[in-house]
């Protein structure tokens, strides 16, 4: 367990006494032996009686010199060691203080900091990482001016960058300490923008670099570079294209327009995260840059649109205006998220789009809140910032924003937005601004629903209703709460939005005169054009008025508010809105409900030592589904996900308790053959008759009939049938793009097809020496149910494509293995978990941060059987015990544990 001494606390914020206005950096890079020259302008926040130490952070660093305007100062003067730098009696007027400091880029395995990336020099500087360049004061509220310099030998480092324009570059002579040999160059950057610490960014190298332009809203014409290893300069084409339309579209829909002359895109093979959003100058994992149709899926289409959105919407939303501390790291993460969402709905299917997102969310963030990592959007205390980039602070907190856009509409919410943007462009802002600029822009008071962001947990909306026909009322009660998580054992009554709709039970909406609040007798006010109750008390009872026919309460539509929602809708209730709900989210998820009813009962009845049959799936289930299949009015992306079954984690986290993960991987993977049998007819005439025609295109249109095509693939394969078997590997064969092919090898693979491990093999031959193609394939391995994955996953971490330093290849195995196949990761003997835990104690000497990562997926072993739950306490236990043990990897142990 932490001790409070080390825990860092909101209520403890205070500014620096000190404010660093300039920073001139020159970087002199070298493989071991960078050496970092830093004059810092520094002027006193205020007059002090006595002067206050200038405390600066470091890490990992040596000091090479110390100078005070311009003198060299006193050993007396200072202390410095590897984690800080002390200016003991700072003068009480600006001042300049230059700091020579060296450090090994090619030791750095922590990726944080400057780092190698195969040849190529680069940066990670988020959340923490400056001070593993130089000292400074390491935190989002220290804004300053960067002018950059960097110097290298010119081969080898042909590219140098940083953040903002260059203003010159050329040759220069071998600096002095420097082995002559070749010749060397610099360049000179300046970033006209005021930015705290962690958006600095500088990358050099051998690299290609691929161009293009967009002219801004006013007129300016931007240069567009995107940076890749040589030979990939044929996967940038749809990174590009991504990049001009979130551009556009970020005008248009937010006004904001990019603000320097040159926009910067650098894709490396070695990075702890997806992208990083340094002004002007985005580091990317190059697998969200890099994509043609035979290397790259749909999936990874629709992702790099996605994160390099998120990244360049970040120029406004987390860099032109920053947090003032990281527990306000959410103001930039969800309200990004929240952006990329929008734009990715507007270039897709906006109820597809909605769909996955909350898939997402139930997935990653609803466990989160339901275990002991639970947190708010806001923390008040962390012990390692880096365990806090969480589903919460990213998922939940862009819900938190949805729901202001819900709770204000479309036009109240874009003033917020503008009167947010032109109050605190070039500040580092907090949660209460951002709401204050709402509440200025619409006059609504959100104190009640500012709750969302200190309150941790998912709240539960309990739900019942009736209809009198005499009176023609519908009579809707609603109950909220939200359980106790680690340090809030009670919890506040919050706002939460409520969009809903009436349905027939023959189909159809219904309409209603009005709505009174039944607890005060008052109207309701509505929007026809977009219903929602506001639920603001702990029980609430809507009566609707005028309801002339029975009717279905369809709620949460669009899924308005982050909650669980029980109803005592029955099993046709849910049928029906399957059928002929209007909101496609709500048809979408009483599927789901149907789905998980008969899976639960089903899990459960196999868990029994006796259990010999298993509960027969609902004809209705069955004939919904095929009128839907039927539907060729449905948008054939819509309908994949209407075929796609709940996942065994899905099922595991409605079960809540006592969760035994083979007999909810035998209850899957009998139902999934069930109702493969009872829809085959249906199943292989959409097969045949949804085929995307011409050449691979990654629009939305295209990618929704490859998505329909391969769900229903995979169903089939559950037949167990050679002919079905044979369908899958004629797809193999003859697909010519990579979502068709390794479609059809992932259903052979987990269907335990003759041909699965000889097109494994032809799957490795065809793409060997690619190393983001070979990540499906130790992933799709990694996956696999059957008991000899233990022991594939063992043996593939020697293969030669494997390494532990790339934390691509640990996420694509360990990670794959440990979050993608419940049922090995939670073995009954234990196993599992201890080949995991192995791999955080070996990674956490190196990378702690990805071993961290990798650490959360032992988060819900409470949930478990007895037998279960004690082995993974073991691996927990043992963790914890490890010395020495990083903070990252401890502070998790320890909050599993408590």
């Amino acid at each position: 367990m932490q001790s409070d001494r080390e825990l860092v606390r909101l209520e403890d914020y205070q500014p620096t006494p000190y404010l660093i206005d300039q920073v001139d950096l020159t970087i002199q890079l070298h493989p071991t032996a960078a050496k970092i020259t830093s004059i810092l302008t520094i002027s006193p926040r205020a007059t002090f009686d006595s002067p206050k130490p200038l405390v600066l952070d470091g890490d990992a660093l040596t000091l090479v010199s110390a100078k005070l305007n311009g003198s060299e100062l006193d050993e007396q003067a200072f202390d410095a060691d590897a984690k800080s730098f002390i200016l003991k009696q700072p003068p009480q007027e600006t001042f300049t203080l230059e700091l020579v400091t060296q450090v090994d880029p090619q030791a750095n395995t922590q990726l944080e900091g400057l780092y190698r990336s195969s040849d190529t020099y680069c940066t990670q500087c988020e959340a923490e990482g400056f001070r593993r360049i130089t000292y400074f004061y390491d935190r989002p509220d220290c804004l300053s001016i960067y002018s950059v310099r960097i110097e290298a030998e010119k081969a080898g480092n042909p590219h140098l960058l940083s953040n903002g324009n260059l203003i010159t570059s050329g040759e220069m002579d071998t600096p002095d300490g420097q082995a002559e040999g070749g010749a060397w160059h610099f360049a000179q950057w300046h970033d006209p923008f005021p930015k705290p610490s962690y958006l600095f960014a500088m990358v050099a190298g051998d690299l290609t670099c691929m161009t293009d332009s967009f002219t801004t809203m006013s007129g300016r014409e931007v240069a567009l570079h995107i940076y890749v290893e040589h030979g990939k300069e044929d996967r940038v084409d749809y990174a590009m294209d991504s990049l001009k339309r979130s551009m556009k579209w970020d005008e248009e829909v937010f006004g904001r327009e990019y603000d320097l002359d040159i926009f910067m895109i650098v894709a490396v093979s070695d990075f702890n995260m997806g992208a990083m959003e340094n002004k002007g100058l985005n580091i990317f994992n190059d697998k969200f840059i890099l994509a043609k149709p035979e290397t790259a899926t749909d999936t990874d289409y629709a992702l790099i649109e996605a994160i390099i959105a998120h990244e360049y919407f970040h120029n406004w939303t987390g860099n032109r205006i920053t947090c003032r501390d990281w527990f306000q790291l959410c103001l930039k993460e969800g309200l990004t998220v929240f952006r990329d969402q929008e734009f990715s709905a507007d270039m897709r299917s906006r109820p597809v789009k909605r769909i996955s997102d909350v898939r997402q969310l139930k997935a990653r963030q609803f466990p989160e809140d339901g275990g002991p990592l639970a947190h708010p959007v806001r923390p008040q205390t962390y012990s390692e910032i880096n365990n806090f980039y969480t589903a919460t602070v990213y998922e939940k907190g862009a819900e938190l924003c949805r729901m202001i856009h819900t709770i204000l509409g479309e036009d109240q919410f874009r003033k917020g937005m503008d009167v947010y943007f032109d109050r605190h462009d070039g500040d580092a802002s907090t949660i209460e601004d951002f709401l204050k600029a709402f509440e200025d822009a619409s006059g609504k008071d959100l104190s009640q629903f500012a709750l969302w962001y200190s309150q941790a947990g998912t709240p539960d909306l309990v739900t019942t209703y009736s209809y009198a026909p005499q009176r023609q009322e519908l009579v809707l009660s609603i109950e909220q709460s939200c359980p106790p998580t680690p340090g809030q054992p009670t919890k506040k009554v919050m706002h939460i939005p409520v969009r809903f709709g009436l349905v027939a039970r023959d189909g159809g909406d219904v309409s209603y005169q009005s709505i009174r609040d039944d607890r005060t007798g008052k109207p309701v006010s509505i929007d026809p054009k977009d219903p929602v109750l506001h639920i603001t008390e702990r029980q609430n009872r809507f009566v609707f008025t005028g309801v002339a026919s029975p009717a279905i309460p369809s709620l949460l539509q669009g899924f308005s508010s982050p909650v669980h929602l029980r109803s005592n809708l029955t099993l046709d209730d849910q049928l029906i809105l399957m059928r002929n709900d209007s909101d496609p989210f709500n048809r979408w998820q009483s599927t789901q409900f149907v789905y998980m009813e008969h899976l639960t009962k089903r899990s459960r009845a196999l868990q029994k030592p006796d259990a010999n049959t298993a509960p027969v799936v609902p004809q209705g289930l069955i004939d919904a589904l095929a009128h839907s299949a039927s539907d060729r009015g449905l948008e054939p992306a819509f309908l994949a996900q209407l075929l796609t079954l709940p996942s065994e984690d899905d099922i595991a986290r409605e079960l809540g308790r006592d969760v035994d993960p083979d007999a909810i991987h035998d209850a899957l993977g009998g139902f999934k053959q069930d109702l493969a049998q009872a829809l085959k007819p249906a199943l292989i005439d959409l097969y045949q008759s949804h085929t995307a025609e011409g050449p691979y295109s990654p629009d939305a249109q295209s990618a929704g009939l490859r998505a329909l095509r391969n769900v229903v693939l995979s169903l089939l394969q559950s037949l167990n049938e050679a002919e079905m078997f044979a369908l899958a590997a004629t797809q193999y064969e003859q697909a010519s793009n990579m979502t068709d092919r390794f479609a059809a090898l992932s259903s052979l693979v987990h269907g335990q097809a003759p041909q699965a491990q000889s097109l494994l093999d032809d799957f490795h031959d065809r793409f060997a020496g690619d190393a983001l193609i070979i990540d499906k394939w130790l992933s799709l391995q990694a996956m696999t149910s059957d008991d000899s994955t233990l022991q594939r996953v063992r043996s593939l971490m020697n293969h030669d494509t494997f390494s532990m330093t790339n934390p691509n290849r640990v996420r694509s195995l360990i990670g794959a293995f440990a979050m993608g196949n419940a049922a090995q990761f939670n073995r009954a003997d234990g196993q599992g978990y201890e080949l995991v835990a192995d791999v955080i104690l070996e990674l956490d000497q190196t990378n702690p941060q990805t071993a961290a990562r990798l650490l959360n997926n032992f988060r819900s072993w409470r949930v478990l059987e007895p037998g279960r739950q004690e082995k993974a306490k073991l691996q927990l236990e043992r963790i914890a015990r490890q010395k020495p043990l990083s903070k990252d990897v401890s502070d998790i142990a320890n909050r599993c544990l408590q």
